[in-house]
């Protein structure tokens, strides 16, 4: 088994910044992450095997990276348990599409081998799935890491990419030279440090939770503008919007433009089953309101329908609590519109 360490890693989101995006997403008391990702000669988990683990874990106040690859097929068990004492001492696995691949591989090679799964009671931060959101916030042609390495700016490869490393571990298996292992060990090693980059993405996710602070909001004689203040830095600046609203964002500001109607704007509501829609006056009120009215002048509100409209008074200007309000049940909303 081939084993390799780099101790210092430089590049890595400092510690920090991992734990506070991760907070949101997997509760803890005692946070120990540990980035990580496989290599395999398949897809199948019962059909093919697998031959290198990368992880990145904080130890002794740094990101230091580990790999482990099988020179057999034989050495998937050292590879597996030498991964399985490693990952012991850490309470939180942060992957790429892990909860749908990775970790289920791991876990069927670990039982055809009798080695227990060093998953058990751990909590999982699986990327793909929390970054799902922002494919049309950020106009992402598909989610796959190489689509999100070319918006985060990252250079081309100097390694293989998947396919082609599976042929290359293959022709290791048969010639033994180390140029080609160095070749399949880099592949892995520029995946689990593009993690790193991905991870930053979280950041735009502060968006949708409401996580940010409003720094102003300035009304003109059509539109609302909000500046808000988010706890991270972007990674990449972004800018995206429709008819209604425009967004634009660079490092830890964002601007948020919303149009009005009129001289009014809506605020919607995302508990909208509890709301009805009543046409002829274009708004939502309560179901606990309207449920005495003629049944001809109302309908269920839908998620475009559950709004009321309101003036941008001197009151809603001067009070940070108020624009919260607003936006935090409706900047949520609009991004969902986007296309």
């Amino acid at each position: 088994m081939i084993v390799k360490k780099i101790p210092y890693l430089q590049g890595f989101p400092d510690f920090e910044t991992v734990k506070n995006l991760s907070f949101s997403r997997v509760k803890y008391d005692d946070f120990r992450p540990v980035f990580y990702d496989i290599e395999t000669t398949g897809l199948s988990r019962n059909s093919t095997f697998l031959y290198l683990i990368g992880a990145i874990a904080y130890i002794d106040d740094s990101w230091q990276l580990f790999q482990w690859m099988a020179e057999t097929p034989k050495e998937e068990p050292l590879v597996l348990n030498a991964f399985s004492a490693f990952v012991k001492d850490f309470t939180c696995l942060i992957s790429y599409n892990g909860e749908h691949f990775d970790s289920p591989y791991l876990e069927t090679r670990c039982s055809i081998h009798n080695i227990p799964f060093p998953f058990e009671g751990k909590t999982s931060l699986d990327l793909y799935l929390h970054l799902k959101p922002l494919k049309k916030l950020l106009k992402l042609p598909a989610l796959k890491q190489p689509c999100l390495e070319e918006f985060l700016g990252i250079g081309n490869r100097i390694y293989c990419d998947g396919k082609d490393c599976i042929k290359l571990y293959k022709d290791f298996l048969k010639k033994r030279d180390s140029v080609t292992a160095d070749t399949v060990i880099g592949h892995n090693l520029e995946d689990i440090l593009g993690l790193g980059k991905i991870f930053m993405m979280l950041g735009y996710l502060n968006l949708y939770e409401g996580n940010y602070e409003i720094i102003s909001a300035d009304p003109d004689d059509e539109h609302l503008i909000f500046t808000l203040a988010l706890p991270s830095a972007l990674p990449v600046p972004f800018s995206n919007g429709n008819d209604t609203f425009y967004l634009t964002g660079k490092d830890s500001s964002v601007r948020f433009i919303i149009k009005a109607v009129n001289g009014r704007f809506r605020q919607y509501y995302p508990n909208y089953k509890d709301y009805d829609y009543l046409p002829a006056e274009d708004t939502a009120i309560p179901k606990a309101l309207s449920s005495c009215m003629d049944k001809k002048l109302r309908k269920s509100a839908t998620k475009n329908t559950c709004y009321t409209w309101f003036t941008c008074t001197d009151a809603f200007l001067e009070s940070p609590r108020m624009q919260k309000q607003y936006l935090s049940h409706t900047l949520a909303y609009l991004l969902s519109t986007l296309k």
